[in-house]
């Protein structure tokens, strides 16, 4: 099974190259692309934090990720932002 998704995976990454043909794309389509990391991003951050089984709720990891961005906002690092946010929620948990 894990062979088969790796090989699958490859084709799917291997298919746009190969489609494109060297071809470059559109300012547009660039724009478009490049913008999507950070959109899948945060829409797997939002169902993590936000989704409880079949519901949305509010918990302990979403204080968490509210203290992170309290954190990163005025420019603090990223390893201060997930120490901070893992010390939140095991908090929030314990209580």
């Amino acid at each position: 099974m894990i062979g088969l998704v790796a090989a699958l995976t490859a084709a799917i990454k291997a298919a746009g190259p190969i489609a494109l043909g060297g071809r470059e794309l559109s300012p547009w389509f660039s724009s478009i692309v490049a913008t999507m990391p950070a959109a899948v991003l945060t829409a797997l951050v939002v169902t993590t934090v936000f989704a409880d089984g079949r519901h949305l709720a509010v918990g302990p990891g979403t204080a968490g990720v509210v203290a992170a961005r309290l954190i990163a906002w005025p420019g603090g690092s990223v390893i201060l932002c997930v120490l901070v946010a893992a010390a939140v929620t095991a908090g929030l948990r314990a209580i």
